[in-house]
């Protein structure tokens, strides 16, 4: 398992929250499960970008921050289901917010992001 070298910094509320969701696939995880699709495989198809691998990585420390919780029903094959925790719930309204500022902002953050793609490629 990985250990870290380094400890984290955990003095404010930005280190904290970048702590816990420091992660391509974590913020888009929380709100497909809290829009409902709460198994792996249907949170592999809304997020065909991600490996299996690094999406359960990601759920798993999800889990350990207690914002998801994961359920295994005793089936075969087992079934298994991830839900938001009350915590959790409470990150949905900072993480719309930060959807809507991405979708007013869009056309500029696009511009921007391809600006820096395209200095970075010419390198």
């Amino acid at each position: 398992m990985y250990e870290r070298k380094i400890l984290p910094s955990l003095n404010c509320g930005l280190d904290l929250i970048g702590e816990v969701l420091y992660g391509k696939w974590k913020i888009r995880l929380l709100w497909f499960i809290h829009e409902g699709h709460k198994r792996p495989n249907e949170l592999q198809r809304k997020i065909p970008d991600a490996s299996r691998r690094v999406l359960n990585i990601q759920l798993k420390e999800l889990e350990e921050h207690e914002l998801i919780s994961k359920i295994i029903y005793p089936v075969v094959p087992p079934k298994v289901e991830y839900s938001l925790t009350d915590f959790g719930e409470t990150l949905i309204p900072v993480i719309s917010a930060l959807g809507n500022w991405g979708d007013e902002n869009q056309v500029r953050l696009r511009n921007v992001i391809m600006h820096t793609s395209e200095g970075l490629s010419a390198k």
